[in-house]
């Protein structure tokens, strides 16, 4: 099974699994205090500069909501992605964002502003010479635009688009022919990618 049947099958089961728990959550007062438990996908956009590859993975986060306008993402994210065919690209995301809701609450959507920060491992391979390879760690901030769909009173499927900015060395591969080079940069820049998650998450319980 290839890895985007390996997703689409996760997200089914993940919202099949949580939406037999859809009653009612009642609210000690309002939005604020709730805590949730939730299942992402995540597809990273032009993942490496040289070679214009995308990644995917999964994930998994839990929300604490501190107001009734402001949320917070507490996220590990697992993605890989090839490189035309001769490398291979793992990264390791785990952070926080903090979500604000500019607008009202709606019945249906709630739209959201989003930033936060993460640290992240990234490691490249070549795929027939595994010691011809580089790794980092690093930290980086991401900052987008999101929403939330409620599906029920404690379901709710979000859709997030953030770039995220790496604050410490950048790693690239570089190909020619069937040579794979790979390359580190020092220092901060704006390079960086673009990330769209689509989560799944299931309201726990109001604290307060």
């Amino acid at each position: 099974m290839n890895k985007p049947n390996k997703i689409y099958l996760f997200t089914i089961g993940f919202f099949l699994f949580f939406n037999s728990f859809g009653q009612n959550l009642k609210l000690k007062n309002n939005d604020a205090g709730l805590i949730s438990l939730g299942g992402r996908s995540t597809i990273s956009l032009f993942n490496d500069t040289q070679s214009n590859s995308s990644g995917s993975g999964l994930g998994g986060q839990f929300r604490i909501q501190f107001a009734d306008r402001i949320n917070s993402d507490w996220f590990f994210d697992y993605l890989t992605s090839d490189i035309e065919n001769l490398a291979n690209r793992t990264d390791y995301h785990i952070g926080w964002s903090v979500l604000v809701y500019p607008v009202p609450k709606m019945k249906i959507m709630k739209p959201y502003i989003i930033a936060g920060h993460c640290f992240d491992y990234s490691y490249l391979a070549e795929n027939n010479n595994p010691s011809n390879k580089i790794e980092r760690w690093s930290s980086a901030v991401q900052g987008g635009l999101g929403t939330h769909f409620n599906l029920s009173p404690r379901l709710d499927c979000s859709l997030t688009g953030q770039y995220m900015i790496h604050l410490g060395n950048h790693i690239h591969s570089e190909i020619s022919g069937n040579t794979v080079i790979f390359t580190s940069e020092k220092g901060a820049s704006l390079e960086g990618h673009l990330l769209i998650t689509l989560s799944l998450n299931y309201k726990l319980i109001d604290l307060w």
